[in-house]
């Protein structure tokens, strides 16, 4: 049986995933991940591939004859990979430069969803600091400040106070902690309700939707502390009924797909967008990301039980609407593992004990396991490479498959318990929202 070569951009948790589940498509698949992490090197059938420069990536796309490719991470997206892969005449699953401007200018996408008619918050952008300030104390709190351009997660704040907004311009502007990506600030109003990711799969023409997840932003229990990554996630999320996801797809996904074409930008690849759920039902969108989320991708990828690589081949080839998404029943549910010190600085280089083994590769012999632990900030240490340390700052994402968000969050966290490193942080309540709405 031929081989088939596929290309996975990143070396985070989500880009893990991507490629553990193209792995498990039936047939003969080798997947390389650039860079990669620990646990990607060590997993058969993947191979890290110590590459980010783009022109270098487009050559050993070509060189490999890799059918195709697939962009983790939103930094690439800015940089034009997906450009310069299909000027090279290379198949790749993203967004080009402009279109990604969904996600890298926060501006851009306020005015385009206004444009459009798409939902979301009331806003103001600024490159003035005293205007932004004379704003703040205009409107009062709470209230949301955004950087502008890509921060890494760390662009947003949601000030419960005047001194808090006025503290994250100064930051972002004045002081200029986030570079170029806080030169410009988006300021927009305080959104109450129940926050959903929604992610779809297009192809400039069709969309598919994916399972619905919650991402739980917050460091800390009870959703409290700083704004992270992403600490945790499940799928499907119950905010989202029948008739919530049919008003999604005609008011937010269709209206953003028609908005890119109509500005000659038909939009390819993944489209995520983050919404608040009003208590009258509303939603509104509180971001676009060009990408897959992360750690949604875990607990989505988990229950997809069609294959993966099919589904990516039409994206790619313009045939979305000739191929549906089967998806398990039960729900899945992923608790990240974070270094000390994050998100501010974290440490690198605490070694990780307790790791469970890697579960083969899914055969009709070997049924999958309820359970997987996905890689991030992860590296193989000095000792004979048998070592995995620390090395960012979400360093692992146990994912789980279970009957219920109750029973896959118990059964998560008795995995989570038996891994350890120092420094560790984790949420204890991940799942929470979709517990509390099942007593609703």
């Amino acid at each position: 049986m031929k081989l088939l070569k596929l290309l996975v951009i990143g070396g985070g948790a989500r880009e893990h995933a991507l490629a553990w589940k193209l792995l498990r498509s039936p047939g003969n698949v080798k997947v390389f991940v650039a860079p990669g992490n620990a646990g990607t090197s060590l997993e058969d059938g993947l191979e890290n591939l110590p590459i980010t420069a783009i022109p270098e990536l487009v050559d050993f796309a070509k060189k490999e004859s890799i059918a195709f490719t697939i962009v983790g991470p939103e930094a690439p997206l800015a940089d034009g990979i997906v450009d310069a892969f299909r000027a090279a005449g290379q198949k790749i699953l993203g967004p080009t430069r402009q279109a990604a401007r969904l996600e890298t200018s926060k501006d851009f996408a306020k005015s385009f969803m206004q444009r459009h008619g798409i939902p979301t918050a009331a806003y103001a952008t600024f490159t003035s600091a005293s205007e932004a300030h004379d704003y703040l104390n205009e409107k009062g709190a709470p209230i949301v400040i955004k950087a502008d351009g890509l921060a890494g997660g760390k662009g947003v704040v949601v000030a419960s106070t005047l001194d808090e907004a006025h503290a994250a311009v100064d930051k972002m502007m004045t002081e200029e902690q986030l570079g170029g990506a806080g030169a410009r600030v988006v300021i927009e109003e305080f959104l109450e309700g129940e926050e959903v990711s929604f992610i779809v799969m297009a192809d400039g023409r069709h969309v598919l939707p994916l399972a619905t997840s919650q991402d739980h932003k917050r460091l800390k229990d009870g959703d409290q502390g700083p704004i992270t990554g992403g600490m945790g996630a499940y799928s499907p999320a119950p905010a989202v009924t029948p008739a919530l996801h049919a008003k999604i797809m005609r008011e937010v996904i269709h209206a953003a797909m028609n908005g890119m074409d109509q500005e000659g930008e038909p939009y390819t690849g993944f489209l995520y967008a983050g919404l608040m759920i009003m208590p009258n039902g509303a939603i509104k969108v509180l971001e676009f990301n060009c990408r897959m989320g992360d750690p949604e991708t875990e607990a989505i990828m988990f229950r997809l039980k069609s294959n993966f690589v099919t589904l990516v081949e039409h994206t790619v080839n313009g045939t979305l609407d000739k191929v549906e998404a089967e998806w398990d029943r039960r729900a899945a549910l992923s608790v990240v593992m974070a270094a000390h010190g994050y998100p501010g600085s974290p440490r690198k280089g605490d070694v990780i004990h307790g790791l469970p083994n890697p579960t083969p590769t899914e055969t009709s012999e070997t049924p999958e396991a309820d359970f997987y632990v996905f890689h991030a900030g992860t590296a193989l240490g000095s000792e004979h490479g048998k070592e995995i340390v620390t090395a960012g700052g979400r360093v692992l994402c146990v994912t789980v498959l279970g009957d219920s968000v109750k029973i896959a969050q118990r059964r998560a966290y008795e995995i989570a318990e038996q891994i350890r490193f120092d420094g560790c942080q984790m949420r204890h309540d991940i799942g929470h929202w979709a517990i509390n709405h099942h007593r609703r």
